[in-house]
């Protein structure tokens, strides 16, 4: 088959569908690439790297059209383009069928196939071919750039001869792929971050990347995950709550990055004005949801601007445009896996499988036919967590009550271990004979102070697999310590090999430890 990439044509797009790198692979697959002249060039691929890399370049978007059995791009199709296409060929873009219902019916009239990549099923075998997570996490990092670029401090906190400057107090909102893609680069660069999302599941995956969660006292259960991993409306009780946590923290953030959208429909309004005017002066608010109306209600989509308060708001909608060779690179890898799995014989054959999840799930448009909306994949994506109550805050009353009791727990189970210790030795000492008893003596000893020694070492030096072998090669160092005066010389002899390989391990593990935190400092 032919695979023909167009040119975008929408006002400051600057991916490509097709890299020189990713056509080597589409070749390999038995496909045939093709690309209109100059689609490349925005992103840094002239025309003479797809010829080197066995592309044909061909003058004009009816042209390759004309040529190609498949036609892959970027932005949805404008409706000239669709014109371009004929029964039996297919289109491979961003489409969003539900917001352009004039656009799916053209399509369908044309007897062309529609594989829309935003709605490609989020299940694990489709990750690869995931282009709105791709897009999404180059989004929330470039956030963070022009939220620094607009901001007028530093990012993390510095204590300088010339005065302290704190941290930069950083407000994700929605921790999605953009979302934690906001964070890990906010707390990389040394700022406060703190983040909120409906679905309280992933607050163990925001505090694992350093960042703080954003708890509501709700009591109602809050279901804030939807079919596919994807966020679903909040209740007027939620949104009322919600909305009462943010003007809570509006005076005290210094950076706001939102990024909330639900699927089908409007971007939810979760920055209020009054939430801007609350802000400090100098502070910056990016609406990563732009495109979709907006979460901040000041948002002008493709603008930026201050408001009279001094707050910069950045509604930029062209956030992967703006880093164009790394957006291209990954999507045009996304439309490549898309093309290998609808060619599975590897032979340059596409073989459309409405059976198939993926495929099916992805497909708008087949056989003159609507097929949107998908019906449910078979395998369904990762279930949403359970979430864990919030621990309730105690008073110091409360916690000295609690400790107290802990300790007199504690001290009644020391007394009942050591009466019975008292008593099994005081049978041992009666039955038993001299000889045994001075190695009971030196076996209890070791195993008491050698686990003692060994457990006591900081787990931040040895893994907590480490410290149990590690204590019990302490005992068996300390017991073999105590033997070692013995009069048997083969009892000196085991004695000497025992403290040779209990040492060895001991040292060999605080050296494999070494290794492993190693694996976890930056460079």
């Amino acid at each position: 088959m032919r695979i023909g990439a167009l040119r975008e044509t929408a006002g400051g797009e600057a991916r490509v569908a097709m890299t020189p790198a990713s056509a080597g692979d589409i070749r390999k697959l038995g496909h045939v690439c093709l690309i209109e002249a100059g689609a490349g060039e925005a992103s840094g691929f002239s025309d003479e790297m797809y010829r080197a890399a066995g592309v044909e370049v061909v003058t004009d978007a009816a042209a390759l059209a004309q040529a190609s059995d498949v036609v892959v791009k970027v932005r949805p199709p404008e409706p000239d383009e669709v014109a371009l296409l004929r029964e039996g060929q297919t289109l491979v873009s961003f489409f969003y069928p539900s917001s352009s219902p004039e656009l799916l019916e053209a399509a369908r009239a044309t007897g062309a196939t529609v594989i829309a990549m935003d709605m490609v099923p989020r299940i694990s075998r489709a990750q690869k071919m995931d282009a709105l997570s791709s897009m999404a996490n180059i989004a929330g990092y470039r956030a963070v750039i022009e939220a620094g670029a607009n901001f007028g401090r530093f990012f993390t906190g510095q204590v300088t001869a010339a005065g302290k400057v704190p941290p930069a107090q950083v407000l994700v909102v929605g921790a999605g792929v953009a979302g934690l893609a906001a964070i890990g680069t906010a707390v990389s660069l040394g700022a406060v971050v703190h983040a909120f999302d409906v679905r309280p599941e992933v607050a163990e995956q925001i505090e694992s990347m350093g960042a703080s969660f954003v708890f509501l006292e709700f009591e109602a259960t809050q279901d804030g995950a939807a079919t596919g991993g994807y966020a679903a409306p909040s209740s007027p009780e939620f949104r009322e709550k919600q909305l009462a946590k943010f003007r809570e923290l509006a005076p005290q953030m210094d950076i706001v990055i939102t990024t909330a959208l639900i699927p089908g429909r409007p971007a939810p309004v979760l920055w209020t004005r009054d939430m801007v005017v609350a802000m400090k002066p100098g502070s910056v608010i990016v609406d990563l949801a732009a495109e979709r109306g907006g979460n901040c209600e000041l948002t002008v989509p493709d603008e930026k601007f201050v408001t009279p308060n001094g707050v910069t708001i950045v509604g930029y909608t062209d956030f992967p445009s703006r880093m164009a060779a790394q957006a291209s690179t990954l999507y045009s890898t996304n439309i490549r896996h898309m093309l290998t799995d609808l060619t599975p014989a590897k032979d340059g054959l596409i073989v459309h499988d409405m059976e198939d999840d993926v495929i099916r799930g992805a497909t708008v448009v087949h056989g003159g036919a609507i097929t949107w909306p998908p019906p449910p994949p078979k395998v369904k994506a990762i279930a949403a967590a359970v979430a864990k109550p919030k621990p309730k805050e105690l008073t110091p009353a409360e916690r000295r009550e609690q400790e107290a009791l802990a300790f007199k727990g504690e001290t009644r189970r020391q007394v009942a271990l050591l009466v019975a210790g008292t008593v099994l030795l005081g049978l041992v000492g009666i039955y038993a004979p001299a000889s045994f008893m001075s190695h009971f003596i030196v076996f209890a000893l070791a195993c008491f102070v050698g686990f003692q020694v060994i457990w006591g070492v900081s787990h931040s030096l040895h893994t907590p697999l480490m410290a149990v072998t590690n204590a019990i090669s302490g005992i068996v160092i300390l017991g073999a310590l105590l033997q070692v005066g013995s009069g048997s010389w083969l009892i000196v002899l085991l004695a000497a090999l025992s403290i040779l390989i209990a040492t060895i391990n001991i040292v060999g593990g605080f050296l494999v430890t070494r290794r492993m935190l190693a694996m976890f400092q930056r460079s």
